[in-house]
């Protein structure tokens, strides 16, 4: 059974950082893209940050350019996110997910994790 777990979530104030993980298991994830995703209250769920299995590709949400980080340890099947610079507006419930197949920006996901949340005072 696959199971995404995603930690390091919690209540930070504005300009503070987190680092989130996601640890996948339950099979291979040869060739698989990662990303995370996030859901603000009352908003759709939207892209954040994806990388490709051999990390030579990455991409980022325009809003979180320059100030979050995506990164991923193979040996571990663990993802990262490196969130510096934090605005209230970051504040949501932060999904990890991969995917084999497609283009990594956009939903669907082939398995998602349950989420973690992110709080970002003023």
């Amino acid at each position: 059974q696959v199971q995404l777990v995603e930690s390091g979530g919690g209540l930070v104030q504005a300009g503070d950082f987190l680092r989130l993980s996601c640890a996948a298991s339950g099979r291979t994830f040869s060739n698989y893209a990662m990303g995370w995703f996030r859901q603000a209250p009352g908003k759709e769920r939207e892209f954040v940050a994806a990388i490709t299995w051999s990390g030579g590709s990455i991409y980022y949400a325009d809003s979180v350019k320059g100030r979050f980080t995506i990164s991923r340890d193979n040996a571990k099947n663990t993802v990262y996110l490196q969130m510096n610079s934090l605005k209230p507006e970051d504040t949501a419930v932060y999904y990890c997910a991969v995917k084999k197949k497609g283009i990594v920006t956009m939903v669907p996901y082939d398995y998602w994790g349950q989420g973690t949340q992110v709080t970002v005072s003023s």
